[in-house]
């Protein structure tokens, strides 16, 4: 997902954009004001309800938004507000509010990180990190140091998350990830691949035992110490850690073929958010119903 500052431009209509900064406002079920705003958002939101009509707000999973006002009708208002939030979200955008009144549809919400790909779909997808393109196949190894790779997953959903002990924004968060992964662990359907960056998984696993974290879904990704910027591939190779991850925490959502759902680039304070999503994607999955077994071993991958 593209980040870029927020920007304000003041003429005939009043448009404000931004985009995620992983600092959300107030949870899904609270109408009063819209769901993942982060700063920037909540600033925009509020100068949205001092504007004149026509006037309309927009949103996307994530925290990207997009809002204009004094505009001619209520039809353009919202044409533009929904292409002030499109600018820079590969997310869909929905209306939040419009003239002051809210028109947000709390059920379709979860839904929006549809559609679910095929496996047709996904044989064609290009490589890449954007959403609906397949994710790199990594290579990686579970905590016995069995090698394991990110395509062993095939068949469920994937919260594939990249942190270190190094990183402030990942210290804060990983608390957060955690709690969402124990209310989804008699969900089979999804899976938590956390990774760490740039540092021995012996210095990851030593700052976890300190803070009291118990996170079995931890894998090491192989890195060796801050200099070591890449990700191993399955088939060879590597691929630089910056293009994944252009900082850190990055986390990505992938379907059941490893196509990327959604990206969030920084923190967030309120992943529980995101836990109806992970839950609609899982079901409208045309996932196989056995998962599959790791080349190595024949042996489910741990969640």
């Amino acid at each position: 997902m593209r980040r870029m500052r927020p920007s304000v431009f003041s003429a005939a209509l009043l448009l404000a954009i931004a985009l995620p900064s992983g600092h959300p406002a107030a949870g899904g079920a609270d109408v009063a004001r819209p769901p993942q705003l982060g700063a920037e958002g909540l600033r925009g939101w509020h100068a949205y309800l001092s504007g004149r009509d026509h006037r309309a707000f927009a949103i996307a999973p994530g925290g990207a938004w997009g809002y204009v006002s004094e505009l001619f009708s209520r039809d353009v208002a919202e044409r533009e507000a929904l292409a002030a939030c499109r600018r820079f979200t590969e997310q869909t955008c929905v209306l939040y509010s419009v003239d002051g009144r809210t028109v947000f549809d709390a059920a379709k919400w979860p839904t929006l990180w549809r559609p679910c790909s095929t496996a047709e779909q996904a044989a064609k997808a290009a490589e890449g990190t954007e959403r609906g393109m397949r994710f790199p196949d990594l290579a990686f190894t579970d905590r016995t140091g069995r090698p394991v790779k990110l395509s062993d997953f095939r068949g469920r959903i994937v919260f594939l998350h990249f942190w270190a002990s190094w990183c402030g924004h990942c210290q804060r968060e990983l608390p957060l990830i955690r709690d969402l992964a124990n209310r989804l662990a008699d969900d089979d359907r999804i899976a938590f691949v956390l990774l760490q960056a740039r540092e021995p998984f012996a210095r990851s696993l030593a700052w976890l035992r300190r803070k009291g974290l118990d996170m079995p879904h931890l894998y090491d990704s192989g890195a060796r110490g801050f200099s070591d910027a890449a990700f191993r591939r399955a088939g060879g190779g590597t691929v630089e850690d910056r293009r994944i991850a252009p900082r850190f925490p990055a986390t990505y959502v992938l379907d059941s073929h490893g196509l990327v759902l959604f990206s969030l680039v920084g923190p967030s304070e309120r992943w529980d958010e995101y836990l109806p999503f992970l839950k609609d994607v899982a079901s409208c999955s045309d996932r196989a119903r056995a998962l599959p077994s790791p080349s190595s071993g024949g042996v489910r991958p741990p969640r």
